[in-house]
């Protein structure tokens, strides 16, 4: 497995350091070329995104997605299975929206709530979610084995933070419908979660899939970092060159109106 992970260590909560507007619109220019560069090379991808309530998932994808083709990526926000997927394996449902030639899928959680918050709150057995690990490596293994390209984030916020934020959103009425009662039943459990999630590293920070952990206590810091970890990591798996035009294409173009190749 990985080298251990701490969620200690993101915990700094630096205010980003530049202009965030321009840095926004400049890692949104580039995500978007990478984009276009996935879909003409036919490239699958898989973006995992895990962590806190309130540590700014939601926030991060809406504006990683901004400038992305919406016919060639969808977002999956992962809740309670239904009595349908409750009756098969685990994994089930999300094989079901696994991605495609040219298409990138998003999921706002994932398979990691069996070992997760199908632990802590008893939703599975022990054996189960032990040998969740297992099934978990597999899976992503296989996805990668087939050719698809898979990324792991973990937003990571102090209590402190998730406080603040909880507050804002009790506080704000058009923010209010973010905020549950499961919200505030895992905030109690914090502790237990910070055992699974410890555990989760241990067993899943794999050489084939390796943890990306963002520190989220400043969110402008933490979206700017996530979305560049997102460029650098699809850009380091496409090709250096885009495909030649197809010469049908020329034929029909010339045909049609002339066309002359530059």
């Amino acid at each position: 497995m990985g080298k251990t992970i701490k969620l200690s260590d993101y915990e700094d909560g630096k205010d980003f350091d530049g202009d965030y507007s321009d840095a926004l619109k400049n890692v949104q220019e580039r995500l978007a070329r990478v984009h276009f560069e996935h879909i003409i090379h036919g490239n699958r991808t898989i973006l995992v995104f895990e962590g806190w309530d309130a540590a700014g998932k939601g926030g991060c994808i809406r504006r990683m997605t901004a400038e992305w083709d919406p016919r060639y990526f969808e977002v999956y926000p992962i809740g309670a299975p239904t009595k349908e997927e409750l009756d098969r394996h685990f994994l089930w449902r999300f094989w079901k929206r696994l991605p495609g030639s040219r298409e990138i899928a998003v999921f706002d959680r994932s398979w990691y709530g069996r070992v997760l918050v199908e632990r802590v709150e008893g939703f599975c057995s022990k054996a189960d979610w032990k040998r969740g690990y297992d099934e978990i490596n597999e899976f992503e293994a296989q996805q990668i084995d087939g050719g698809t390209n898979l990324i792991k984030l973990f937003f990571h916020t102090t209590q402190k933070e998730q406080d603040r934020r909880f507050t804002d959103r009790l506080n704000t009425p058009e923010k209010r419908w973010k905020i549950t009662k499961d919200d505030f039943r895992n905030r109690s459990k914090r502790s237990d979660y910070l055992d699974a999630m410890e555990d989760m590293f241990k067993q899943t920070d794999t050489r084939w899939a390796p943890w990306k952990v963002i520190d989220g206590n400043d969110k402008k810091a933490a979206r700017i970092a996530a979305m560049t970890y997102v460029a650098e990591t699809l850009e380091a798996a496409l090709p250096d060159d885009l495909p030649e035009v197809d010469p049908d294409l020329i034929k029909l173009a010339e045909d049609a109106f002339g066309y002359e190749a530059k």
